[in-house]
């Protein structure tokens, strides 16, 4: 019997319950995303990923600049990853067998550690990067017997109860408390601050992004992440360096840290680590960490997770590592990424509400500031009154509309994302530029923009 595709199985099911897929979606999974995307004019079906490209079921082709948040590192649908998958299925393997050796999990740990270096001897995997956060924030408490953690203003480390801890921003963390007690702020690229709270040696680990992406796309100093390995070193604290969205080549090194020189007790991986097609996170960690969470034959399974290690996460682990190395992946990132910021500084110089153009490799940011000029300045003040995100959200939904698809820093609604898959070509670049310096001229001429998101307010007003 053949088998239905996703799509002929949703249409049979919504036919089945009286309704489309997209009113399934509604009524049973969240029905404010689905009301949100509405609003913004971004509710759109796409039928097929591949690249750079999505297409959606109008003939619209949108250029990916966001990359699912910097999943798709090596594009959508990387056919040699797919191939790896399929194979994978085909030869009906063990999976989850959970009384074996996974030697495809041993495999990719090598690939790892051989490829992160320094004093990172052994990997643990789970499926998302919130859940690697909770592991290594259980392994940094077993490694040192102290409890409490420090993490960077701006952070974003998760959504779980522990990750959740490790992120000052009370629009994430409203209504879920009370959190970890314990996990106390300081300020990024601040090593005075980091120096004092450190001296007290109360804390486990110190947490970083080591450029941070939710933040409005930050970059350290030269200096920073390497001293404060130093300083972690001297007071007895361990240093987790979470790369979840900047790592796998993403800043045009295997690690966004290896730019800074700096050699951490752990590393936490996710998203763009299997392609962007399984779910899949791993904690890479020093010996003396793995020693002292699996110390003994008795505690061999003191954490584990039920799909740590399945074979297709493996599998395609090991497809994505070996499509970044043979196409250069992280290399590409550096030129390409060199390119696009030098491309977007020359066309947006002249616009006033352009602050900077900032990043590493392919993983970039545009920071808006508010207008000097009473004429946009009042309608800005006017949205930052309604919504603080409302003036972000505007742009995002104005790309958008001319084909380019991107968001905004989750923590920060005045910087544009940059970070489109690695495979990205030049032509895709400067159709990027093209349409964005097209958005911020109708920011800076037209009245248009403004009453448009008055109109856009109203709608939104219940969400």
């Amino acid at each position: 019997m053949k088998l239905m595709s996703y799509r002929d199985s949703a249409h049979a099911a919504g036919s089945a319950a009286g309704n489309q897929p997209q009113e399934l979606y509604r009524e049973y999974v969240n029905p404010q995303w689905a009301r949100l995307l509405d609003v913004l004019r971004m509710n759109v079906c796409y039928t097929r990923c591949c690249g750079t490209s999505l297409y959606t079921d109008d003939g619209r082709e949108v250029l990916d600049f966001l990359s699912g948040y910097c999943v798709h590192n090596t594009g959508h649908n990387h056919p040699r990853i797919v191939n790896a998958l399929e194979q994978e299925l085909h030869r009906e393997g063990p999976a989850m067998v959970q009384s074996h050796v996974p030697d495809l999990a041993g495999a990719l740990a090598a690939e790892l550690c051989s490829r992160a270096r320094g004093r990172l001897r052994k990997a643990f995997f789970c499926s998302s990067g919130s859940e690697g956060v909770e592991a290594a924030m259980k392994f940094a408490r077993a490694s040192t017997g102290r409890l409490g953690f420090l993490y960077a203003i701006g952070a974003f480390h998760g959504l779980t109860l522990g990750a959740l801890s490790l992120m000052g921003d009370d629009f994430w963390r409203r209504g879920f408390g009370p959190l970890l007690p314990g996990c106390d702020p300081i300020p990024f690229n601040d090593l005075a601050a980091l120096k004092s709270k450190l001296e007290s040696r109360r804390y486990a680990a110190l947490l970083l992004e080591p450029v941070q992406g939710e933040a409005g796309i930050c970059l350290p100093s030269a200096e920073y992440l390497k001293e404060a390995e130093r300083l972690c070193r001297h007071f007895g604290t361990l240093l987790v360096i979470d790369e979840v969205q900047a790592g796998l080549g993403r800043t045009g090194k295997f690690l966004a840290s290896q730019h800074y020189g700096t050699q951490p007790d752990m590393v936490i991986l996710a998203k763009a680590l299997s392609g962007g097609l399984v779910p899949v996170g791993a904690v890479l960690m020093s010996d003396d960490v793995y020693k002292a969470v699996y110390s003994s034959l008795k505690r061999s399974i003191v954490h584990t997770s039920t799909y740590s290690e399945n074979a297709l996460a493996m599998r395609a682990g090991l497809a994505t590592l070996e499509v970044i190395e043979e196409e250069c992946l992280a290399e590409r990132a550096q030129r390409m990424g060199s390119l696009l910021r030098e491309m977007l500084r020359h066309a947006l110089s002249r616009y006033e509400m352009v602050q900077e153009v900032r990043g590493l490799g392919l993983f970039c940011g545009i920071e808006f500031r508010a207008p000097r000029q009473l004429r946009l300045r009042a309608a800005f003040q006017a949205f930052r009154a309604i919504h603080p995100g409302l003036f972000g959200q505007m742009v995002v939904m104005h790309l958008f509309q001319r084909g380019v698809l991107t968001q905004m820093c989750g923590n920060n609604f005045m910087v544009l994302k940059a970070a489109p898959p690695l495979v990205v070509e030049e032509p895709q670049i400067e159709r990027f530029v093209r349409v964005t310096t097209e958005v911020v001229e109708l920011i800076h001429s037209s009245k248009s923009f403004w009453s448009e998101a008055i109109g856009m307010a109203r709608r939104v007003a219940n969400i």
